[in-house]
């Protein structure tokens, strides 16, 4: 029997349960993958409160890296024995073993630990399609990216650095700065001690950036908007602090043509091969040493709840990885 977190109604990290479940073979198409390490990510409170709804019960969970056990008919590419990494769903990583579409699973170098696979495949696939998708960032370029010490701001500081960008990122506290400049990030502005909009304006000499990654969401986002220069792109990639309110359109034209797009992961991998290229660029960084992914947060896979718990309360850094 399989170890695996549900919840069957939504609310406060308190719904999450352990329950056990007989698991199967593998359908066709599937693989059996025996996990090693399960990312967690903000998204997973999201399901969990209601915020993206998911049929229920559910399970819960996005990530993860594991070793395939078996394979379903028609699964050509996978054999017992090969190390994988997935992020993007279907939803259920919270468990120690389970059957995924072979189609999702990524096949793991040997140079990447399990533990850093599963911390870094849904933040760092984010944070390949915001920097060389959704807005293909170059060098010169000057960014801003909320969140900086959280698991995508720690890589997306890491990644725009190496190519070239200057690289303005928000954080809570002042600890939280000193590990967003160990990372690269170059001016590390402390929202809790000075107005961000007008320390990047100061930044910038007065023009701006060209664009702002937010997955803060309602707190943050006018402000975000004022920060653009002329042209520039919102790109809004999360609700942190809750979903943003409506708004007038118009307010995108007065403030210089403004662009903003609500991107996610899974429009960005729906097709296999631009899956398979993203992680390969992922892999390259990250093997070469240009991107570290800092493990900070290990917990059981059975303490799934407190983990929730802190993520929410920020006092979590880095990646956070549930360990069956």
């Amino acid at each position: 029997m399989a170890k695996v977190i549900r919840f069957h109604e939504t609310g406060g990290p308190e719904v999450l349960r352990l329950e056990h479940a007989d698991v199967g073979r593998p359908g066709p198409g599937e693989a059996q993958v025996r996990q090693q390490a399960i990312g967690l990510n903000y998204i997973d409170t999201y399901h969990r409160c209601g915020l993206y709804p998911v049929p229920l019960p559910s399970g819960i969970g996005l990530e993860g890296a594991g070793i395939v056990e078996a394979v379903g008919e028609g699964v050509d590419g996978l054999a017992a024995g090969d190390r994988v990494a997935y992020a993007g769903g279907p939803i259920g990583a919270y468990a120690d073993v389970r059957n995924m579409p072979a189609d999702r699973l990524l096949r793991l170098p040997d140079g990447i630990p399990f533990e850093t696979a599963a911390a870094m495949m849904l933040q760092g696939l984010t944070a390949q399609y915001l920097l060389r998708r959704t807005y293909r960032v170059e060098a010169g370029d000057a960014i801003l990216i909320h969140a900086a010490a959280g698991g995508v701001g720690l890589i997306v500081c890491q990644w725009a650095k190496a190519l070239g960008a200057t690289v303005i990122g928000t954080v809570g506290s002042p600890q939280k700065a000193e590990l967003a400049r160990a990372h690269g990030c170059d001016h590390a502005i402390d929202y809790s001690r000075e107005n961000f909009a007008d320390r990047v304006r100061e930044i910038t000499g007065g023009q701006g950036v060209p664009v702002v990654y937010d997955s803060i969401g309602k707190d943050t986002f006018m402000d975000s908007l004022s920060c653009l220069r002329p042209l520039g792109t919102m790109v809004l990639f999360g609700a942190a602090s809750g979903p943003v309110p409506p708004f007038d359109l118009g307010l995108l034209a007065k403030m210089g043509s403004l662009y903003i797009t609500r991107p996610t992961l899974f429009t960005y991998t729906a097709a296999r091969k631009d899956l398979v290229l993203m992680g390969e660029e992922l892999f390259s960084v990250v093997a070469s040493g240009r991107v570290r992914i800092e493990v900070n947060q290990r917990y059981a896979l059975e303490d799934a709840a407190q983990a929730h718990r802190d993520l929410e309360g920020r006092r979590t850094t880095g990646s956070t990885i549930l360990l069956p």
